[in-house]
């Protein structure tokens, strides 16, 4: 009976670590956060409280501990190292639950409805959540979104494929942020259209987009113009601009321009 009662307790003190996100053990603590911390066995030395700016916590018998970038794992491990090293407890079972996140935000920029910075309000906060909570992307932004900050200690830059997040099964690419992530949305890459079009202008490049396609959304030509004079003009690498008479199926490139030339007759 009393060995099933230390398993009962046991589980009673892991269950709320077991209650974490899986993603939570990757998720490096920062200051703010606050966090939860039982020993097994040992009830008086439970303790919840925030980190410090400093990235520190004061625990009893050992003092100023450093959690600020670690691990909940790794944060369990440096207690219970320096509650063993004090000498105060042979192998103490030591349990870390990250109850709030308050010191990590994720910056949002560019294209989107409300640029600013947002906190990660759990352990696995993924991209999609972070820009919904920014309003989404704009109608005039691109479809590739960049996440850039630190993994590991390194630099991480990831570019995201934005409808393929939610066209595709599995969502791969919508990644759990960290805190200090930046989430930026370009303007999407636009083209020109002027001279006898419908509706002269600058335009959105969609995925794909054709000629035809382009003038379309331009309103076709209007009834002075002609199809059969439409010229493209194109920057190439050195800054010098090409002017090519398109097909109705060429592709659209950045910063294209189509000239609805007049008819002669």
């Amino acid at each position: 009976m009393t060995r099933l009662l230390r398993l009962l307790a046991l589980l009673l003190v892991c269950a709320p670590a077991w209650a974490q996100s899986p993603s939570s053990g990757d998720y490096p603590l920062a200051a703010g956060d606050v966090i939860r911390i039982q020993v097994f066995q040992n009830p008086d030395l439970a303790l919840e409280t925030r980190i410090t700016e400093s990235g520190t916590i004061s625990y009893p018998l050992i003092g100023s501990v450093r959690v600020g970038g670690l691990t909940v794992a790794t944060a369990e491990r440096r207690i219970a190292e320096a509650l063993r090293t004090g000498g105060f407890l042979q192998n103490p079972q030591v349990t870390v639950l990250l109850t709030q996140i308050r010191g990590s935000q994720v910056s949002v920029l560019g294209q989107v409805g409300r640029p600013g910075r947002f906190p990660l309000e759990s352990p696995n906060t993924r991209l999609s959540d972070m820009l919904a909570n920014a309003g989404g992307a704009s109608p005039a932004g691109d479809d590739i979104v960049i996440v850039t900050g630190q993994r590991d200690g390194q630099p991480f830059r990831a570019e995201i494929d934005l409808p393929a997040l939610f066209l595709k099964a599995g969502g791969a690419q919508d990644i759990v942020l960290h805190g200090g992530d930046v989430v930026y949305v370009h303007r999407a890459p636009t083209f020109y259209v002027f001279g006898e079009a419908q509706r002269p202008g600058s335009f959105r490049i969609d995925r794909g987009m054709t000629v035809m396609q382009a003038l379309a959304q331009a309103g076709g030509p209007t009834p002075r113009g002609s199809l059969s004079r439409l010229r493209l003009h194109r920057q190439q690498a050195d800054g010098s601009i090409l002017e090519i008479e398109p097909a109705m199926n060429d592709k659209v490139q950045a910063n294209d321009v189509l000239y609805v030339r007049e008819s002669l007759f």
